[in-house]
């Protein structure tokens, strides 16, 4: 066995013996996350309040339930990873019927043995006190039975609008009590709740004379066609069908008075609020995201090197998510994407149900989610370990894209700017190869942008104005060549994409993800190397 299999095999066993040993002790920490409230609050105007529910249980089939997932900005605010639970943030100190002062309450879930027997230890309010630092913690219950007057605040800010696709469980007080709870306490109604283009829309018809109704229509059905859910607003459409002047101004009227029923709740706070913060990492974060990228990237590495053509697609992903267990990551931050071949062209391709990988490209789009942060990597490989010309054109042609647009991941620069040059690549090039007639054809080979933020969403949110210092964005030009498409058929069922993370500093910027190779002849290199799966091999279940 050679020296860097024996060091592979090492740190492997190394990895089960730390893990061993106790829980992860690397999360964020208890004063991260209260300064990240400090912050949010700084931002919200005098007598507000701002709530944020924690993400409700998912059930996966009968009795059995997902794997609970906590709402990023609720963890990114509280560090709390249980559901059933609800923060509340107070613009203006507020004084208890003790004469105790506080501008925040953490309701959890509460203490309950039985449950705990099965599902593991909560937190309860003592624990939340002492392992995230807050003053003023109550069980879920202390939410329901509250005497907080919700309708005295000018602004009520809640993290959009509810779904209400919450179910009843079991729980005692669980999400759905709570939504249910705050709702009446608020007198939401989803009817009359504004977002930022329905609130637009309302002032148009608010400030539009009668005689000019005609031009307006024409406006609003604009929107329409482009955002469906305007379809359903029975205000607007009521607008849009008034036979006449005097129904059009009643249908005024009526939006006057659901602007003013929805005054004092707020939908779009949150989200702008919260993409600012969350669009640029503390250091805190980045060592986090920095690991969580290093460790997709060798996930990638070692799947270069144990690729073979009669593997499937499941097998790939499998050892991608080996890694990420052995490096101690608790989930994958999105559903794996392996696709060999014309299974590649389906962009978010999850079935990963190939048999056999054969001798086509295979699009592994990956990341691993370590401590709460994603990362998105995507490596596209020739599963015989070596590019056939037509692969190697494309996957040039990609990669050309791609290092150009790295290049424009500088401070103050636009976060277009990256797309817009790597756009401009790619359609040169496929001109010149002859899959399209003219740098200025239309085509769907390129169908998607190149860059979004991660973090804890693998598309985490952000404003997407300039670059800043700081940010960690991806960067994932592609070309997709599904079969039947009106090109030579040499081209049919090639799909290329190359993503790495980025990291924006104050000189050149950093390729999180650069250990895993993105050359063409680098990726055959490493392909060419031993793996430490070759020899493991497993019964033939088949065989009787």
């Amino acid at each position: 066995m050679k020296i860097k299999a024996v060091l592979f095999v090492l740190f492997l066993c190394t990895g089960f013996i730390y893990s061993q040993i106790g829980n992860p002790t690397d999360w964020l920490t208890k004063e991260f996350h209260k300064e990240r409230r400090d912050k949010f609050r700084a931002k919200m105007p005098k007598n507000s309040v701002a709530v944020f529910f924690a993400n409700p249980v998912r059930n996966r089939a009968n009795d059995v339930d997902y794997v609970f997932h906590q709402d990023p900005n609720f963890y990114y605010l509280t560090g709390y990873r249980e559901p059933n639970a609800v923060l509340v943030i107070f613009a203006d100190e507020q004084t208890d019927e003790n004469k105790n002062t506080y501008h925040e309450i953490l309701y959890v879930q509460e203490k309950n043995k039985r449950r705990e027997q099965w599902d593991g230890a909560r937190l309860g309010i003592q624990g939340a006190k002492e392992k995230l630092g807050f003053k003023m913690v109550k069980n879920g219950e202390g939410f329901i039975n509250s005497d907080v007057n919700y309708k005295n605040f000018d602004n009520i800010f809640i993290d959009g609008k509810f779904k209400d696709d919450y179910r009843n469980t079991s729980e005692r007080i669980d999400v759905l009590a709570l939504v249910k709870s705050f709702k009446q306490k608020t007198g939401y109604n989803p009817q009359v709740l504004l977002s930022p283009i329905v609130s637009t829309i309302y002032n148009y018809i608010r400030e539009t004379p009668v005689e000019d109704r005609d031009k307006l229509v024409t406006v609003i059905k604009q929107y329409q066609a482009r955002m469906p859910d305007l379809q359903g607003d029975p205000f607007i459409q009521n607008y849009i069908k008034a036979g006449n002047d005097e129904i059009a101004k009643d249908a005024q009227k009526n939006i006057v008075l659901a602007m003013q029923a929805s005054s004092n709740i707020d939908i779009s706070f949150i989200p702008e609020q919260m993409a600012t913060l969350r669009e640029v990492k503390t250091q805190e974060e980045l060592k986090l995201l920095t690991k969580a990228v290093r460790i997709s990237a060798i996930g990638q590495i070692e799947v270069m090197k144990a690729m073979k053509p009669h593997m499937s697609e499941t097998e790939l992903q499998g050892i991608h998510e080996f890694v990420y267990k052995k490096y101690g990551a608790e989930y994958e931050g999105y559903p794996s994407i392996v696709g060999a071949g014309n299974n590649g062209c389906i962009l978010h391709y999850i079935e990963n149900s190939k048999t056999k990988v054969g001798n086509d490209l295979v699009l592994m789009d990956l990341g691993a989610e370590y401590r709460g942060y994603t990362a998105d990597v995507t490596r596209t490989i020739p599963a015989s370990g070596k590019f056939t010309p037509e692969q190697k054109a494309i996957y040039d042609l990609v990669y050309e894209a791609q290092e150009a647009g790295i290049s424009k991941y500088i401070i103050g620069e636009s976060m277009q700017a990256p797309v817009q040059i790597a756009r401009k690549i790619i359609n040169e090039g496929l001109a010149k190869l002859g899959i399209i007639e003219s740098p200025t054809s239309k085509h769907g080979y390129f169908p998607h942008g190149t860059s979004h933020h991660i973090g804890l969403d693998v598309h985490d949110p952000g404003n997407y104005g300039k670059f800043e210092k700081n940010m960690v964005v991806t960067m994932e030009p592609g070309i997709y060549i599904p079969e039947g498409s009106p090109c030579d058929k040499k081209w049919w069922g090639i799909a290329v994409r190359i993503e790495d993370d980025i990291l924006v500093t104050d000189g050149k910027p950093i390729n999180l993800s650069g250990e895993a190779p993105r050359k063409s002849e680098e990726i055959e290199k490493m392909m060419a190397k031993k793996s430490v799966l070759d020899s493991f091999l497993l019964p033939d279940l088949d065989k009787k």
